[in-house]
């Protein structure tokens, strides 16, 4: 049950340091049944030293195999839950602060101040350039919320006991279908369906025998639309995740030289906290930059499928 790697892996529950949430199981009964099922050779021991520190997550409407992995129904993820608080803090911060520009008074205070800054220059500095003038209003709200749904995660990632969602292919990969399939839904709806697929093939004045060339161009043109969005989802997934598997490697660095009874055990301590202080600022920009990255090439997927080539 125990594994470094799985703490960086969504789940079912949440872990915390274990002298704040102790197991005080009295006997193999109270060990949660899909524990003792997934594990029955493990003693009583075991399970409370196993579980110390881990706050299992209620499953009203499913049922779990183990701590990763579910059997049936539908189970609430530690992820999933990250995602819905992110969701919740966006719409009372945005609800609000809609409400207040909504007086047409002048921005005042620092939290409006800076959220409407960031608002504005992803609409000056994203959206308008990728998308052009005209349209670009019509795709902001959702660059948007990309921008601060996916930064709102990252953060998240950073903060004690919780996790980061976008390390999670599921949800990277949700992300970038909406934005895929906001690009064909603008593309056909501006040229049609037909127009949309012709329009990926740039105009060129061919004879007549290299004509069918157009047929492959297309092909090609399709498969590099489909790979540019599975890498839109990829690439934030491989940099929040690796980021933090870096982070376990530092940190582990003390672990290890204390199984080795290192005389160096000290030492290794100091250098491992301040190099992983030093990352972790280090992760705060890229939380800050993939989630801009994300949303930049969103808005040249969408400005590409609603000009002309």
């Amino acid at each position: 049950m125990a594994d470094a790697i799985l703490h960086i892996k969504d789940g079912y529950y949440f872990e915390v340091p274990k002298a704040l949430w102790r197991q005080n199981y009295k006997t193999l009964d109270e060990v949660p049944q899909f524990l003792r099922k997934a594990h029955p050779e493990v003693a009583l021991r075991e399970f409370k030293h196993a579980m110390d520190g881990k706050v299992l997550i209620p499953q009203p409407f499913g049922t779990l195999k183990n701590l990763h992995d579910r059997e049936s129904g539908f189970c609430l993820s530690k992820f999933m839950i990250l995602e819905l608080l992110v969701a919740s803090l966006l719409i009372i911060i945005f609800t609000r602060l809609a409400k207040r520009i909504a007086t047409g008074e002048r921005p005042q205070g620092r939290l409006w101040n800076f959220f409407e800054a960031i608002l504005f220059y992803i609409r000056d500095q994203v959206a308008r350039p990728a998308i052009g003038e005209h349209d670009a209003h019509r795709f902001l709200p959702l660059l948007w919320t990309l921008f601060f749904f996916i930064l709102g995660c990252n953060l998240l990632g950073l903060v004690p006991w919780a996790g980061t969602a976008t390390g999670a292919f599921g949800t990277t990969l949700a992300l970038s279908t909406v934005v895929i399939a906001t690009t064909f839904g603008s593309g056909i709806a501006k040229f049609g369906f037909g127009g949309f697929w012709l329009n990926l093939v740039p105009s060129m004045d061919l004879p007549v025998l290299l004509r069918p060339l157009k047929l492959l161009i297309l092909a090609i043109e399709v498969l590099g639309l489909l790979i540019r969005h599975a890498v839109l989802a990829i690439r934030l997934l491989a940099n929040m995740f690796a980021g933090h598997v870096v982070l376990l490697g530092i940190l582990g660095l003390i672990t290890g030289a204390a199984a080795a009874s290192s005389g160096q055990w000290l030492l290794t301590t100091v250098i491992a906290v301040v190099g992983s202080t030093l990352f972790s600022c280090l992760e705060l920009f890229v939380a800050c930059l993939q989630a801009y990255i994300f949303t930049f090439l969103s808005a040249l997927f969408i400005g590409a499928a609603t000009h002309h080539h």
